[in-house]
């Protein structure tokens, strides 16, 4: 079988650029297989998938060495349009691929460009709606969608076309857990009806490991690392050495002092072969003592009787009850459309509640204007386009401090600083728009620390980022936490981040308070999480397997291990 996408001997440089980006990659993909790409930001991966949709050379240009060939031909003598018809790519960025006023004019795009039938077209747009299920929202704006509803309708456009390569890039970024779970099985599914050839780009690897995929290539500085089974890498510390998070199961097996072997198919905890694990597994857990609980410290922020509706028939939040403590991470957590950033709005004042109030230090802050919250009350929007205002990354990062009117000196040097806490600091003098999605994510945030509030409210503060620039962030936000005491509130769908880095959670469903506990009890509560469109975690699944009765416990124990592991790496580095 000659393969669909073909690499022999290829690199690639950017224009602006001295080194390339792709160095000498050979591989070869074959009709139907699915592949999941891996790699931290920088390591090449997405200009591979520019060169296999043609954003290289058409789009991106730049110095071409070695051969490469899509269907067997050389996409640079094909031209984008020709390879837009057997290539289709969904965009991490869902907003910025579309282009229609309605969900059915979007999906219809590609086929007016082709001078379909209109009556060809009604029915290539309802086939591809049905296909994954919005065919309810064909009349909707995009805009009025959930980070799930667009990233279907996304795939419907592309799917329209009916296209023999789909691309995927970043698919789960914006997605809860649950949406995250049926976003993978509708490729897979996809995948098996059409036999279509699928292409993943994506950091949540075990997310993206809810379904096989035929092989995993690991991209590292430009190069191939590895290209084998899910199997065969996870028995590898390649993962690890190449700054990728493993699956939390993992994770745990090697805490507890195991070694994998690729034999005991460790792809899925669920089928994983235990029975030369689980006595290490139950020792480790034997041995670790868990610390005595703070004391909570004074409540900071209080929601009392919170409600709110859009509209009169609909009802975002219902009589919401929390608390928030001086100093604490607290994690909000519920499907997409449970209300967690409509929350967040009415704290920031953005809009005012139907009923309740909401205290600040005690004081009830409905008489205080955006402007007043906002010093104090710091917020980090989910979208980054919906934040930035500047042109250029330093004068966004400074627009705060120059509404303040801080002195220019002091602002340099408050700028200057975030900007290398967040890692942004090379590109300072760069326009925004040249950015990723991910490195505006953490120019938004920049703009936000720079003004030291009180309270940080973050809307998926890592959504897209690599595990070592997650890493980076997260140390940085409890580094501010603990030293300056600043409240940290995250909504995030990341059940990673909420166990690692928070202290509670509250949780979200259907616009009620569903639960409000420590992150392992939420994510060990089989009711609580199909409610809330959670993901369980997987250290729930490897505790009961092991023989282990207390599985909030377990997870607790590698959480408590993994954070004085970080506190232990921080004191080295400092």
């Amino acid at each position: 079988m000659e393969p669909i996408i073909e690499f022999k001997n290829f690199s690639f440089k950017y224009r602006s650029q001295k080194e390339p980006t792709l160095k000498d990659i050979n591989l070869a993909i074959y009709p139907g297989e699915k592949v999941l790409i891996v790699g931290p930001s920088g390591s090449g991966k997405s200009t591979l998938a520019h060169c296999i949709n043609g954003l290289v050379p058409f789009s991106y240009h730049g110095e071409i060495t070695g051969s490469y060939r899509i269907k067997g031909k050389d996409p640079s003598k094909l031209g984008i349009f020709e390879l837009s018809q057997s290539v289709g790519t969904v965009l991490q960025d869902t907003d910025g691929q579309f282009i229609g006023l309605t969900v059915a004019e979007d999906i219809a795009f590609a086929l007016e460009n082709d001078c379909v039938t209109q009556q060809e077209m009604f029915r290539r747009v309802d086939e591809a709606a049905d296909m994954v299920d919005v065919k309810k929202l064909l009349f909707h704006a995009p805009g009025e969608l959930s980070g799930g509803q667009k990233q279907r309708v996304s795939m419907a456009g592309v799917l329209v076309s009916d296209v023999d390569i789909l691309l995927f890039d970043e698919p789960l970024a914006n997605l809860d857990p649950a949406t995250g779970k049926r976003t993978i099985a509708l490729i897979d599914e996809i995948q098996r009806k059409k036999n279509t050839t699928v292409l993943i780009i994506e950091h949540r690897l075990e997310d993206a490991l809810y379904r096989d995929v035929d092989r995993i290539i690991v991209m590292g500085e430009g190069r191939i690392v590895a290209d084998t089974t899910s199997d065969e890498l996870l028995a590898t510390n390649i993962l690890t050495e190449q700054g990728i998070r493993e699956p939390l199961y993992l994770a745990a097996l090697k805490e507890a002092g195991c070694k994998i072997n690729a034999e005991d198919r460790p792809s899925h905890i669920e089928t994983m072969e235990l029975k030369n694990y689980c006595e290490t597994v139950r020792n480790w857990y034997r041995s670790v003592a868990l610390p005595e609980i703070e004391p909570e410290k004074e409540i900071v922020l209080e929601l009392q009787d919170i409600s709110y509706s859009y509209e009169a028939k609909t009802r975002v939040l219902r009589d919401i009850n929390f608390q928030v403590h001086r100093g604490e991470m607290l994690g909000i957590v519920g499907k997409n459309g449970a209300g967690k950033s409509t929350l967040s709005n009415l704290i920031c004042g953005f809009m005012q509640p139907d009923k309740g109030r909401i205290l600040f230090n005690g004081e009830d802050i409905a008489d205080k204007s955006i402007k007043e919250r906002g010093e104090k009350i710091g917020l980090v929007m989910q979208n980054p386009n919906q934040m930035i205002s500047k042109p250029m990354i330093f004068d966004e990062v400074a627009l705060g401090l120059t509404a303040r009117g801080v002195p220019e000196e002091e602002k340099k040097e408050r700028v200057n600083e975030t900007l290398k806490i967040c890692g942004l600091y090379p590109f300072r003098n760069w326009p925004v728009s040249a950015l990723s999605f991910g490195q505006k994510k953490r120019v938004t945030i920049a703009s936000i620390l720079v003004l030291n509030p009180d309270v940080l409210i973050l809307d998926e503060p890592t959504a897209g980022q690599d595990y070592r620039h997650y890493t980076e962030i997260m140390e940085f936000l409890k580094e501010i936490n603990e030293k300056y005491g600043i409240t940290i509130i995250m909504i995030t769908h990341d059940m990673h981040l909420m166990l690692e880095y928070t202290d509670r959670a509250v949780v979200l469903a259907d616009g009620q308070l569903l639960a409000d506990a420590l992150p392992a009890a939420v994510l060990t509560d089989e009711q609580v999480a199909e409610r809330a469109y959670l993901k369980k975690t997987s250290l729930y699944d490897l505790a009961v397997r092991c023989g282990i009765d207390d599985a909030t416990g377990f997870a607790n124990r590698f959480i408590y291990q993994e954070r004085l592991r970080r506190e232990q790496n921080r004191q080295e580095v400092q």
